[in-house]
């Protein structure tokens, strides 16, 4: 009987011994599959020695299958094995099956074990293209070779090519929905996702189930690739191997995701350390992105190739003019060496598929031809009068740019025409709210430009539409969405370094002055509108008068404007919400009206706000003068920060519960809490007034984060008879049945939360999130003078996690500190909050710096 527990260690012993030589960063990485054939090697030592000790001798054949029958093996990938029995006669008991498998599990092996006979084989593989393709890779280990041949003839005998391709194209379509139809996924997994392993096996188990070959170099002699293609291949399919290889073996367990918590180790395994501009896991991902979009381009080359060989097109070729044919709904180059010859015909290619009809791609001709003539798009072909006219027109079509732009990114072209956006191809963004590679948000900003010009997509982004319906030039708003963030990554500023860029641009392609000088400010000013909507006082007008100078016209306003809402929702879905929405619509509206010709007039303003909220408060049929008791404790400020709908549903709820005149303040008087669906999007607004104290907003905070809310904005305001007015803007994961229960507990639970003195609570410890842990943000704190020198304006940025906020309003409490406002923004897993503070403590150096300190050490918690 054999030893088991040497043979163990034994096996053990080699395959470390052969984890180290994938670790080491000075291997070639085409050695990565030498060291993949001695795993699996060593695996097939081992079980050929327990097929043996078992005593099977020709009863049954053992038989590699799936990814271990190619083969290679991954470190933690599962050893997959048939037990191939023969049809009819003496049958292996089952007990013996089940001590084989047994014995391997037990010699270190992770044994994936199926048993069945050449018939069951068959039968499994014809109702599931999964086992079909397991068995398709099949390799004998030890046992029955005559068996296993008779097997491997009549299941190749049972493939139907055509529908097996068909069968795994469907499959790879469905696979790719999954991951998003994109390579550049922040956390791509590198054997599923598009450009992927699985994207090169696709390829081989089509050919091998047609008989057009079992390796690549066979691809070549069968005309289905051309060597350099198959050059490409393995240079690609040679370092996706290795990162595979290397994350299973800094992960130790199977691990085929390149998730946050593993890129810096994994990448370390390739000799990065952090370079200049760039952290070692952004040098090792855009390596991937680069390998994955090379495989996605020879990938959809190969099948096309592939299934046109399986089933030749009846399609005739017609001709688009004398260099493109249309065929079968494709575009096609008329001579394999076009673009070699006629340089301009390559983006002449993008203009045709934008403008014939019914044109719904490239044919694989095309795309080789493409892929084949990457060396003739130089600085002579980006320097091209022409090329430059073709690409103008391609901006002006009314169809299609979207789609066309982003053909030539998936075929590389885009980056050769344009030198800048070559270097943000696959560049991740380590800011914690894009979820997109710096070239996938570009083409998404664009996206949602193009989609406010057209008219299927108004309900999406109706007013946006609707100044879109007005504006003359849309190709402006186009050529600043592809520069707004095109020198991400250089260092310096990229607003600056974009906008010499676009200069550029705009000098070379003829763009008149006045719009070469519009779309300049776009890039170079694409941040400001958030930053303003998003951090300052909206009811100061000093605030707006300084947006309007900035912006100088309407026209400017608009074009940033758009720009803005396209920016901000082609970040991430979680970045863009309906108070953020708003937020820049109140700040475009203030500053169209200061660009009238004169500077807000702020009791002009309260006035029309005033009757606008007298007008709701009629609807609800409420007496003539209800407001006044409330309204008299106001002050300009409250009017201007708060719009006619809040005013409103202030006075109808609170009118009845303001003391009258003269009538001093009762401290114990019970606080006065009423909320609402909000009606500016999801979540609900609340509003809380009750007699004014030092640690009031603190307590608030501390109830919405016991209570698992987030809060997006604050209003904070202290009426002249001493009452605190404040506002919040919450949402929440927690929905229920119906909002009326959650309104309920909101009112409820703060009134008895503010009532009860006690001592406040301690912040919750959330989880925080993967990418907070992999990516931290080092907190950064500000705190300076407004330019009237009476309120000091606290700036802090932070990676976000519960109860964040209520730290921080904790501190100011601590110091006694009164707050005005609170603009909370959350970017992703950002933070970026503003407060208008006063105190006496901020007058002193020496306490500015301890609020700082304990403000950081909050942050930092």
């Amino acid at each position: 009987m054999m030893d088991i527990p040497s043979l163990r260690d034994a096996y053990r012993t080699h395959k470390l011994a052969l984890f180290d030589q994938l670790r080491s960063a000075r291997a070639p990485t085409r050695s990565v599959h030498t060291v993949l054939r001695q795993l699996a090697a060593l695996a097939d030592e081992t079980l050929t020695a327990l097929w043996t000790d078992a005593d099977f001798g020709n009863e049954a054949a053992l038989v590699a299958v799936g990814g271990f029958g190619r083969g290679e093996l991954f470190p933690y990938s599962d050893v997959d094995v048939l037990l191939l029995l023969p049809e009819g006669g003496a049958q292996i008991e089952p007990a013996r099956v089940e001590a084989f498998i047994g014995r391997c599990w037990d010699a270190g092996l992770e044994i994936g074990s199926s048993v069945r006979t050449v018939s069951e084989c068959l039968a499994e593989a014809a109702k599931d293209v999964t086992v079909q393709t397991s068995l398709l890779e099949s390799r004998l280990i030890a046992g029955d070779k005559k068996l296993y041949a008779g097997f491997r003839k009549r299941f190749l005998a049972a493939i139907d090519p055509q529908a097996f391709f068909t069968a795994k194209t469907q499959e790879m379509r469905h696979r790719h929905q999954k991951f998003e139809n994109t390579p550049y996924a922040l956390e791509p997994n590198c054997k599923e996702s598009p450009g992927g392993l699985r994207d090169l096996q696709i390829i081989l188990w089509a050919t091998k189930a047609a008989g057009f070959g079992k390796r690549w170099d066979d691809l070549a002699k069968n005309g289905l690739a051309t060597t350099f293609e198959v050059q490409q291949i393995k240079r690609n399919e040679a370092l996706l191997s290795l990162i595979r290889a290397r994350l299973h073996v800094t992960a130790n367990r199977r691990e085929d995701r390149l998730v946050f918590d593993l890129q810096t180790a994994v990448a370390a395994t390739f000799g990065y350390v952090g370079e200049s501009q760039r952290k070692a896991s952004e040098a090792l991902m855009r390596r991937y992105y680069w390998a994955a979009k090379a495989v996605s381009q020879l990938n959809q080359i190969l099948l096309l190739n592939i299934a046109d060989r399986l089933q030749p097109q009846a399609d005739q070729p017609t001709p688009i003019n004398e260099r493109f044919f249309e065929k079968g709904g494709m575009i096609e180059v008329a001579s394999d060496d076009l673009y070699l010859k006629e340089p301009h015909a390559i983006l002449e290619t993008f203009l045709l598929y934008q403008k014939t009809i019914g044109v719904t791609g490239l044919s694989a001709r095309t795309l080789r031809a493409l892929y084949n003539a990457r060396h003739v798009m130089d600085s002579k072909f980006r320097n091209d009068p022409e090329n430059h006219k073709t690409f103008m027109r391609m901006l002006l079509q009314p169809r299609g740019i979207t789609h066309a732009l982003r053909l030539m990114n998936q075929t590389s072209v885009l980056g050769r025409y344009l030198r800048v956006f070559r270097s943000i191809v696959g560049q991740m963004q380590h800011d914690l709210f894009h979820v997109y590679t710096v070239d996938q948000h570009i083409l998404m900003v664009l996206r949602n430009v193009r989609r406010f010009f057209i008219a299927e997509h108004a309900h999406e982004y109706p007013g946006c539409s609707q100044l879109a319906a007005g504006w003359d030039k849309p190709w402006i708003l186009y050529i600043a969405a592809l520069f707004h963030d095109i020198a991400k990554g250089r260092g310096g500023d990229h607003s600056t370094l974009g906008a010499r860029d676009v200069r550029r641009f705009c000098r070379q392609h003829e763009i008149a002055r006045e719009d070469a000088k519009l779309i300049e400010f776009l890039v170079a000013e694409h941040l400001v509108m958030s930053q303003v909507a998003q951090k300052q006082d909206l009811g100061d007008p000093e605030v707006i008068g300084a947006f309007a100078k900035r912006v100088g016209n309407e026209r400017y306003l608009t074009a940033l404007y758009l720009l803005t809402v396209a920016d901000i929702r082609g970040t991430s879905p979680r970045v863009w919400n309906a108070w953020k929405g708003k937020l820049l619509e109140d700040l475009y509206r203030f500053t169209l009206r200061a660009l009238g010709g004169r500077m807000p007039d702020p009791g002009a303003e309260i006035e029309a706000r005033k009757r606008d909220a007298i007008a709701q408060l009629a609807l609800h049929a409420e007496p003539l003068d209800a407001h006044k008791a409330l309204w008299d404790t106001l002050d300009v400020s409250y009017f201007m920060r708060h719009d006619p709908s809040e005013i409103a549903w202030h006075a109808r709820q609170l009118s009845y519960h303001v003391p009258p005149a003269g009538v001093p303040v009762d401290l114990h008087r019970p606080p006065i809490v009423r909320a609402r669906i909000s009606p500016v999007g999801e979540g609900l607004q609340v509003a809380v007034y009750t007699p004014d104290q030092p640690d009031l907003f603190v307590r608030i905070c501390g109830y919405f984060d016991q209570a698992s809310f987030s809060i997006l904005d604050a209003k904070v305001y202290t009426t002249s008879n001493g009452f605190a007015l404040d506002t919040f803007q919450v949402i929440t994961t927690f929905i229920p049945e119906h909002y009326r229960d959650l309104i309920n507990m909101v009112e409820a639970g703060l009134a008895k939360a503010l009532s009860e003195a006690g001592p406040l609570p301690t912040p919750s410890k959330g989880r925080v999130s993967r990418r907070v842990r992999s990516f931290p943000i080092k907190p950064r704190v500000s705190l300076l003078p407004d330019e009237k020198a009476q309120r000091w304006l606290l700036n802090i940025s932070a990676s976000d996690r519960a109860g964040l906020l209520y730290s921080v309003a904790r501190v100011l409490a601590r110091h006694h500190l009164n707050l005005q406002l609170a603009k909370v923004t959350t970017l992703g897993e950002r933070v970026e909050d503003t407060f208008l503070i006063s105190g006496p403590e901020l007058q002193g150096q020496r306490a500015q710096a301890a609020i700082e300190t304990e403000l950081l050490d909050a942050l930092a918690a």
